[in-house]
């Protein structure tokens, strides 16, 4: 199967769905940046959107000219760009950031908030920063402990080295909310956002109104793992586009929509009972599941 681009990908026509990208797709936006963009210079860096620069990065992007990019790393959600200063370019895509390389054969990015023109030896490239919601942001920040200062509240995510299993089941064991609503918590494990959360809950075939009290360990366990295999999954297959809103470095978009269980799938067929799927609403959110396989 082909990837679809910027140019070529058109939306499902019965789909309504719009998501923020997640680790899945945050991390794939990272790869794509670490294999194009490490070892080039920046020549010039400059912001377009008065919204863009969070009000607590400790520059502006200009002061970013000059500056040799050694690598990319992530938490959650929150990804950065390393450099040979003593500070690093710091992103949230939120809704519908995209960063994207220019190139001669696709269309050029029509929401634009900041531009960076890099060149390595003899070889330029011009990366943007698109955002058409304009929910995302970018920071320069510091580093503390290796984590950008923004971060700090975020914990580790299922594929960090310092991610630790044991205390994050009892970190949820002895909270007494809702397992979607703990699986949204950012500052118990991040980067599992509305689509994941839904797809773990219905490999673990767990009711998304479940109390994490009324989970036992080995139960929470097996949810974290679902977590970090569907999150892989997504990994390999570009994460999850429903529109032109996600999309990769080189304007892909990722095909793991083909393979969702639960997420957006109402009155779809169970692809383990063949039940349909049900949507309820909590918490000014959706949750996707099978009334017969996740019991509450």
């Amino acid at each position: 199967m082909q990837p679809k681009t910027l140019a070529t990908f058109i939306p499902r026509p019965s789909s309504t769905l719009c998501h923020m990208p997640e680790l899945p797709e945050v991390e794939t936006v990272r790869r794509g940046l670490h294999h194009l963009i490490t070892g080039y210079r920046i020549t010039e860096a400059r912001d377009s959107h008065p919204r863009l620069l969070k009000a607590e990065s400790i520059a502006p992007l200009h002061q970013l000219t000059g500056a040799r990019i050694t690598g990319t790393n992530r938490r959650g959600k929150f990804m950065w760009i390393t450099l040979n200063r003593p500070y690093v370019l710091v992103a949230h895509l939120g809704m519908s950031g995209q960063f994207l390389i220019h190139q001669k054969e696709r269309p050029k990015a029509t929401h634009v908030r900041a531009q960076f023109q890099l060149k390595k030896s003899l070889r330029n490239l011009e990366l943007v920063f698109n955002d058409q919601r304009t929910f995302g942001w970018l920071s320069v920040e510091e580093l503390i402990d290796n984590i950008p200062s923004s971060a700090q509240h975020i914990a580790p995510d299922p594929f960090d080295p310092n991610f630790d299993r044991a205390a994050t089941i009892k970190n949820y064991q002895r909270r007494n909310i809702k397992i979607k609503t703990a699986l949204l918590n950012q500052e118990i494990m991040s980067g599992v956002g509305n689509i994941y959360a839904d797809e773990t809950l219905w490999r673990s075939k767990v009711h998304p109104e479940t109390l994490t009290s009324e989970l036992r360990p080995k139960k929470l366990a097996t949810i974290i793992d679902n977590a970090t295999a569907v999150m892989a999954e997504a990994i390999k297959q570009g994460g999850t586009s429903f529109d032109d809103l996600y999309i990769n470095v080189n304007g892909e978009s990722g095909f793991f929509e083909q393979s969702l269980a639960a997420y957006g799938q109402e009155d779809e067929p169970c692809p383990r009972c063949g039940t349909p799927i049900k949507r309820i609403t909590f918490g000014a959110r959706s949750s996707h599941f099978c009334p017969r396989c996740q019991k509450r």
